[in-house]
């Protein structure tokens, strides 16, 4: 997920600070005045020979989740922003506990952190933080994540650690840090809900294991996801139908159904398969997208029509915005929902898929099925 902020090229620092408001360059923790011509090696400059960003996180529901083949989530995607702006690629390492990822930074074995560590437990090995909001704790309280999130440095006086400050405050100013946790909403499932839609994955989960099995396996997609979609079209419900006619267990179109070789919509092996390879044929479309935006342009598009996501990305192009950045289409779509009642559909539809995807994936219980 890019940041509508950040340029392709590769960072100058002089050109960053003086583009910069100043109060975007306001630490949430005070830090020691660097000399940009420091002769000292420093993590900035390693970065930037290397093209390499190395960020080191626990998993956690405000950090990163990983989903087959890719990884999600806020803290991922805002590193992975980050690490854009500086024209590097971004190397991201979950372990087991904050301590081990602090002890990581200490040892020079990551660039910094995310985590959730007591600044108690940061500054006892000697190391720097700042809020991962730029102190925008109710944009991330109000999503359900963790306001104690902070990226944890190696030294306070390195470039690198100023940049990304600036980065951040920059992110929060131009609003794309609250798209970000908007779209990472972990209040978009009501919690009284949860507990059914857990009863329901329990008992009809295991019936369809094969067949999801069988066809994510042939299509190269992860069945879990295909799982979540599924439960999002018809609550893992092969009879459903809607008003509009679709239907099925994928509730796919009687046209979409015929394009895949779906004879009978009610079969729940012949949905599954049918949606599978729809699905797969969405993310081919948007093949020209990186992963994990890829696939949620490939959600949007089984939803609404790729057509329409076409339409779109035009009308986010003609506003000079990069029509392949999912927080351009997402906010689009956010922006306009009031007014047009399938894109609000369309937004329900994605973040609930990944909100069952992610209970799916921290749930022991569902992952034994």
């Amino acid at each position: 997920m890019h940041s509508s902020s950040t340029s392709g090229s590769r960072l100058c620092l002089n050109s960053f600070f003086r583009n910069l408001p100043i109060k975007a360059l306001v630490l949430s923790t005070a830090l020691i005045p660097f000399s940009i011509n420091a002769s000292k090696t420093n993590q900035y400059n390693a970065v930037v020979n290397s093209s390499k960003l190395t960020v080191v996180a626990v998993s956690n529901p405000s950090i990163v989740f990983k989903d087959g083949k890719y990884k999600h989530g806020f803290g991922y995607d805002l590193a992975h922003d980050y690490a854009e702006s500086l024209n590097a690629k971004l190397e991201f390492k979950t372990v087991p506990d904050n301590a081990t990822a602090l002890k990581m930074v200490a040892q020079g074995k990551a660039n910094f952190a995310i985590t959730t560590a007591s600044m108690q437990s940061i500054e006892a090995k000697s190391l720097s933080s700042f809020s991962a909001s730029c102190g925008d704790f109710n944009s991330l309280k109000k999503n359900g994540l963790n306001t104690d999130l902070n990226w944890v440095f190696k030294q306070a006086d390195d470039p690198l650690t100023a940049t990304a400050s600036g980065f951040i405050c920059q992110s929060k100013q131009n609003g794309s840090l609250q798209q970000l946790a908007s779209f990472y909403n972990r209040n978009v499932v009501k919690q009284d809900d949860w507990n059914v839609i857990q009863r329901d994955l329990k008992s009809r989960l295991p019936i369809y294991k094969a067949s999801f099995k069988q066809s994510a396996q042939k299509y190269g997609i992860d069945w879990h996801l295909l799982a979540a979609i599924g439960y999002q079209e018809s609550y893992l419900k092969p009879d459903s139908v809607s008003p509009t006619g679709v239907r099925g267990l994928m509730m796919l179109t009687n046209s979409t159904a015929k394009e895949m070789g779906v004879n009978n919509r009610n079969d729940p092996a012949q949905s599954i398969q049918g949606g599978a390879k729809y699905y797969d044929m969405m993310l081919t479309r948007y093949s020209y997208i990186r992963n994990p935006d890829r696939h949620w342009y490939a959600l949007v598009a089984y939803n609404m029509g790729p057509g329409a996501v076409e339409g779109i990305q035009k009308r986010i192009k003609a506003q000079g915005k990069d029509p392949n950045d999912w927080m351009n289409l997402y906010n689009y779509l956010t922006r306009h929902q009031t007014s047009n009642g399938r894109y609000k559909q369309a937004v329900q539809y994605v973040t609930r898929i990944r909100a069952y995807l992610e209970h799916i994936k921290t749930t022991p219980k569902l992952l034994e099925i």
